[in-house]
C-alpha cells in the first residue's frame, strides 16, 4: 500500500511539472487556438486509448465498440449541460454517462466476453452500432440525426488534462492490483488462469467496464469542448482510429499509448496543409511505422520511475516500479 502511494505521488510530481509547463505556455500565449485544439484532442485520445488498451493488451480481448460507449458519455453530458449550463450540469452528466457506460458494459460484457478473436470483435461493434441507432431513433431526447449544439463550454486544456492524470493512475493503479493481474494472467493463458482458480469472466467484464467508463469520460469532455456532437461522429471508424493509436503505440504499453497519441495528434497538425492529401501521407505514415515497427512504437515497453529511485539507494521491484507490466 505505501509502495503504491509513493509511486503514486511520484507521477503526480511529474504530471504536475508538465501541467506548470502548459500552464506557462498557455500564459506566455505562445499556444493558439489552433495548437489548444490539437492538445485538447491528445488529452481526449489518450483517455480513450488507454482504457481500449486496458482491453485489448491487458485482458485480450479483442473490442471494436469503444466508440459507443463515447457516444454514451457524450450524449448525458451535452443533454446534462444544455438543460443545466453550469459546472454542475456538466458533471453530473459525466457522472451519469460513466454509470450507464458501466451499466451497458456489464449487461453486454458477461455475454459477449465468453466469445474469442473475431467473434468477439463482431460483438462489440454490434453493441456500438446498436448504441448509435437508438440515439438516432430517441429523437425527443437525442434530437435524432440532427445532433445537439450549443453545449455550453465547461471542458477545457487543463480540465482534460486532469482527467488523463485521473483516468490514467485508475487504469495503472488497477493493473497492479490482485484482479489487475488476474486480467493479465488472462491475457497469457486463459486456460491455465482459469485450471488456477480465476474466475476468468469476472475479470474481463471488470476490465470491459472500466474502459467503457473511460471512454464515456472521454465522449463528455468532447462533446464539451467543440460544443456539438452527431451520431455520425460516434460510427465504426471512430473505434478504428483509437485502435489505430493503441497499436501504433504498443499493444500492452500504457507508455506507447501516450507516446502514439501525441505523434499523431502532432502529425495531423503538421499534415494539415496538404489538404486533401493528407490523409494519404497519413496512411503511408503509419504502413512505414509499422512495418519496421510491428510490435508498435514501444511494444511492450513502460517508463519506469524505478530508476529515480534507485538513485536514492533505493531498490524496487521492477513490476510494481513501471506504469504498465
Amino acid at each position: 500500500m505505501k509502495k503504491n502511494l509513493k509511486f503514486n505521488l511520484v507521477w503526480l510530481l511529474i504530471a504536475a511539472g508538465v501541467y506548470g509547463i502548459l500552464y506557462a505556455l498557455y500564459s506566455a500565449g505562445i499556444i493558439t487556438i489552433f495548437t489548444d485544439f490539437i492538445i485538447v484532442n491528445i488529452g481526449i485520445n489518450i483517455i480513450l486509448a488507454c482504457g481500449l488498451n486496458l482491453i485489448i493488451g491487458f485482458s485480450g480481448q479483442f473490442s471494436l465498440g469503444h466508440a459507443g460507449f463515447m457516444a454514451i458519455g457524450a450524449y448525458s453530458a451535452a443533454i446534462m449541460s444544455v438543460k443545466n449550463p453550469t459546472i454542475g450540469g456538466f458533471f453530473s452528466g459525466l457522472v451519469l454517462g460513466i454509470f450507464l457506460s458501466g451499466l451497458v458494459a456489464l449487461v453486454v460484457g458477461i455475454p459477449t466476453l465468453r466469445l474469442k478473436g473475431d467473434y468477439l470483435a463482431i460483438a462489440t461493434l454490434g453493441v456500438a452500432e446498436i448504441i448509435r441507432i437508438l440515439i438516432v431513433n430517441f429523437r425527443d431526447i437525442t434530437n435524432g440525426p440532427s445532433g445537439i449544439f450549443g453545449i455550453p463550454s465547461i471542458a477545457n486544456w487543463s480540465i482534460i488534462f486532469g482527467f488523463v492524470v485521473i483516468t490514467t493512475l485508475v487504469i495503472v493503479n488497477f493493473l497492479h492490483s490482485g484482479p489487475g493481474r488476474a486480467t493479465i494472467a488472462i491475457r497469457e493463458d486463459e486456460i491455465a488462469a482459469e485450471s488456477m482458480g480465476v474466475n476468468t469472466t469476472k475479470y474481463k467484464v471488470i476490465a470491459f467496464m472500466i474502459g467503457a467508463m473511460t471512454a464515456s469520460i472521454a465522449g463528455a469532455l468532447s462533446a464539451s469542448y467543440v460544443q456539438s456532437i452527431a451520431p455520425q461522429n460516434f460510427g465504426f471508424m471512430k473505434s478504428i482510429d483509437i485502435l489505430i493509436i493503441v497499436v501504433f503505440g504498443g499493444i500492452g504499453s500504457i507508455t506507447g499509448t501516450f507516446v502514439a497519441a501525441i505523434v499523431l495528434g502532432v502529425l495531423n497538425m503538421y499534415l494539415q496543409d496538404f489538404g486533401a492529401l493528407r490523409m494519404i501521407i497519413y496512411a503511408l505514415a503509419l504502413i512505414i511505422i509499422m512495418i519496421f515497427k510491428p510490435g508498435g512504437l514501444l511494444g511492450t515497453w513502460e517508463f519506469s520511475v524505478k530508476r529515480i529511485f534507485e538513485k536514492f539507494g533505493k531498490k524496487e521491484d521492477d513490476s510494481d516500479a513501471s506504469i504498465g507490466r
